[in-house]
């Protein structure tokens, strides 16, 4: 069933509605804000236009068309996305202007305001959309943002009004009061015209008014969570993951939990996302019996329906992408390749191997040792080395992933999962977090005979070719294991950086990965994908589904969010174990490579799974 049929459906037979209200609501919202902000437009043209639009005089005083002005602005991208409380907020305030209009004898306006209000009703099945969870940084975002336009539109409107200012007052004083005006207070600035004194104190009071509405609404609400799942939800997903787990090598990263699931009908079938910016944002395949997964899937998409969310999956296998496209009507993207190796046929052995052999054989003379065991094997006092001495390694504060990350290390509830370290013996003198553990590798479970690659860290003074030694041994222990194939990282526009530089490439395929490799400075893209080949794996192919061309940057954005390479300030997620550790030597905020800042360590970020 395709998105555009299920939306038929349920009765909208309009879709453009909500994309012209918002458009209509911010072109009057601005037309509001200058003429109540620049006296002399409002005898012109832009004035006489302005008041046959709705909106524009649904007070009685020229201060509240400013402060409709920016409740309409506020509000039009909300009614875009179809919020049932924006075109009930839109339809008060066009009520309220038939009302005034009528008080005031302006019929044009008036019945301009109600033919809108008119066509806004009979079209409400089409603003359906619930609320998107919030936190309490909403409110103090509300604060600083509103707060700001408050000044920067009261400056303006002290400007505007210079004529009429006595004394020539600074800048200084102007400013401050704005800021005295906005609390409702009398500020050192004084109007020769007891009009404009009283217009511009109305204006400042208003604007704080909304600014405290808006700000104490937001902060008082009932907050919801991020991830809504609970024991049950978790339970129901390892039951799915020990049956169906060795389909995906990402399905257990489902078991991160800051993520929300959702199952189908039968229970046999689930997919688990987190919403980031208005993207509901999934990963990997659906999880459990492929019959069921079109169920899981539909009622995925009437979740994002419901809420006005743009639906997304990122990593998908090529069958997980055929059932979301054709479910969903549905378009995909290949993104990238996923380097698996199989155990039984990796052999050191070959020229191919050669490069691989000798750093292993190198790194193994200068002392370095591996262990290779299960998490639920660990004792409490070696959980805890490798907790302090990852979080040591980590180059940011922030803790990267979501979708073939797991977030969090030694919960007694991954005992399957396999942890290799390397040891060797610290210089004496120095007390590493770690003690010998040089670098680590986790996996996670991937069925009952594969393993995929979590975490990646590595003390950065330790020699090159640890890496390499660590990803050899977990290969060649993983039969005493049980595991016949092995998941490594995920290299991002694999194909096309292999295509890019063989014999005979186009133009345009090379500028594309000439574009990749600069990209690469910043994102581990060819670092990762040369690192991968290295170990001749097999390329399996990972894509991105999406509704629309236009909703891939908001995708992305959410996609990198979501990994935490793009982070806001103040906002760490605080998943997982390592967020919350804080790293007692490194400077967190200098990128150095290695080289001494003030006789500190600087960290890069470390090599692994995005």
């Amino acid at each position: 069933m395709s998105r555009r049929t299920h939306i038929s459906r349920n009765g909208i037979a309009r879709p453009w509605v909500p994309a012209a209200a918002a458009y209509a609501a911010l072109i009057i919202g601005i037309l509001d804000i200058v003429k109540g902000v620049f006296p002399r437009l409002r005898g012109s043209r832009i004035s006489e236009i302005a008041s046959v639009l709705p909106g524009s005089v649904t007070t009685l005083a020229e201060t509240a068309s400013l402060l409709v002005g920016i409740l309409l602005i506020m509000l039009a991208h909300a009614l875009r996305r179809r919020k049932a409380r924006a075109w009930r907020a839109v339809v008060v305030l066009l009520t309220v202007s038939v009302v005034l209009e009528a008080l005031h004898r302006r019929p044009v306006a008036a019945s301009v305001s109600l033919l809108l209000c008119v066509v806004l009703l009979v079209n409400r099945r089409e603003f359906y959309a619930l609320s998107d969870p919030r936190s309490r940084w909403r409110a103090l975002w509300n604060l600083l943002v509103l707060g700001a336009f408050d000044v920067v539109i009261g400056w303006i409107l002290i400007a505007a009004y210079h004529q009429t200012i006595a004394d020539h007052p600074g800048f200084g004083d102007q400013l401050w009061h704005v800021v005295l005006g906005l609390v409702g207070l009398e500020g050192p600035v004084a109007f020769t015209s007891e009009r404009a004194g009283d217009l511009v104190y109305f204006s400042l009071a208003g604007l704080g008014a909304l600014t405290a509405v808006t700000t104490i609404y937001l902060a008082l609400r009932p907050e919801r969570p991020v991830a809504a799942r609970t024991e049950d939800d978790e339970r129901r997903l390892r039951a799915l993951l020990d049956r169906y787990g060795r389909q995906d090598s990402l399905g257990y990263f489902a078991l991160r939990r800051d993520k929300s699931v959702i199952f189908s009908p039968s229970g046999k079938a689930a997919v688990a996302y987190r919403v980031v910016a208005g993207v509901m944002l999934a990963s990997g395949d659906p999880i459990g019996d492929p019959e069921a997964w079109p169920g899981a899937i539909r009622r995925f998409l009437e979740e994002a329906r419901r809420h006005a969310w743009v639906p997304a999956v990122i990593g998908c296998g090529e069958t997980g992408g055929e059932v979301w496209t054709r479910e969903g009507g549905l378009d995909a993207l290949e993104i990238g390749d996923e380097a698996v190796v199989e155990v039984a046929g990796f052999t050191l052995e070959g020229r191919a191997m050669r490069n691989v052999r000798q750093m292993v054989k190198r790194v193994e003379r200068l002392g370095y040792t591996c262990r290779v065991r299960r998490t639920g094997d660990l004792s409490e006092a070696d959980r805890e080395r490798i907790r302090n001495a990852a979080d040591f390694w980590r180059g940011t504060e922030t803790e990267r992933g979501f979708s073939m990350a797991l977030g969090r290390f030694g919960d007694p509830a991954d005992a399957g999962c396999l942890v290799v370290t390397a040891h060797r013996a610290a210089p004496e003198g120095e007390e590493p977090p770690g003690g010998d553990i040089r670098a680590v590798l986790h996996f996670v479970p991937w069925g009952a005979d594969g393993i995929s690659l979590d975490l990646m860290r590595r003390d950065r003074d330790a020699d090159p070719g640890l890496n390499e030694l660590l990803i050899v041994r977990a290969l060649q222990a993983a039969p005493e294991f049980g595991v016949a194939r092995v998941s490594l990282n995920f290299a991002m526009f694999r194909s096309a950086l292999a295509r890019g530089e063989r014999l005979g490439a186009g133009p345009v395929l090379r500028a594309w990965r000439g574009v990749l490799v600069f990209l690469s400075r910043w994102f581990q893209i060819e670092s990762l994908y040369r690192f991968n080949a290295k170990f001749s794996p097999l390329w399996v192919p990972r894509f991105l589904v999406y509704p629309t061309a236009r909703d891939l940057p908001r995708i992305g954005v959410s996609a990198l969010r979501a990994e935490a390479f793009l982070t806001l300030p103040g906002l760490g997620r605080g998943n997982g174990p390592f967020q919350r550790w804080r790293r007692p030597q490194a400077v967190p905020d200098a990128v150095t490579g290695g080289r001494r800042r003030g006789g500190r360590r600087a960290w890069r970020p470390s090599s692994g799974r995005p």
